[in-house]
């Protein structure tokens, strides 16, 4: 993926493979205020870098015959972002109509109708660092700018987690 410059909300995603395109160029959504180097919890920000792309795509929406393993999204699944949390930057089921018991941002994912319709995790700030940043996906576009995630339009999207395999990355660049 890469953009024109850090400043912008707009990239272009192409899928390469042994050094040659497969797949795109495709248009692309980033971060609210940009692309950052030094991202951080909430900044709005896409953090640059070459990270892994997890090996569990999720969605609302039945599998779309994605290879990695594939959960869909129920009632209680969340995102855990609250860097005091033990299990900060992790997927976490809480049973549904239970508060959880962790706080911040945390996302309730099953909420996100258009976004995580499908979606993988960037595995970025694996380490867990706390308030190094958490929930950076590769989601739907919801028609404007994300939180830090790369969005792309559902259809496009859906032809990048089909093509992934076990030890993807997704390279952020400008």
């Amino acid at each position: 993926m890469r953009a024109a410059t850090t400043a912008t909300t707009r990239a272009v995603v192409t899928l390469t493979s042994c050094g040659r395109r497969v797949g795109g160029p495709w248009r692309a959504r980033v971060g609210r205020h940009g692309l950052s180097a030094h991202h951080h919890e909430g900044d709005g920000t896409t953090p640059l870098g070459t990270y892994p792309v997890g090996p569990t795509v999720y969605g609302l929406a039945p599998n779309p015959g994605v290879r990695l393993r594939y959960h869909r999204l129920v009632c209680g699944d969340w995102w855990d972002e609250d860097s005091r949390s033990p299990a900060y930057n992790t997927f976490r089921h809480v049973r549904c109509g239970r508060a959880p018991p962790f706080r911040g941002g945390s996302e309730a994912l099953w909420r996100a109708t258009v976004a995580y319709r499908y979606f993988a995790v960037i595995e970025y700030n694996r380490a867990r660092v706390p308030g190094g940043g958490s929930g950076i996906f590769l989601h739907v576009d919801t028609g404007h700018a994300t939180n830090g995630c790369v969005s792309l339009p559902r259809p496009e999207l859906v032809r990048v987690l089909r093509w992934l395999r076990p030890g993807a990355t997704i390279s952020i660049s400008v």
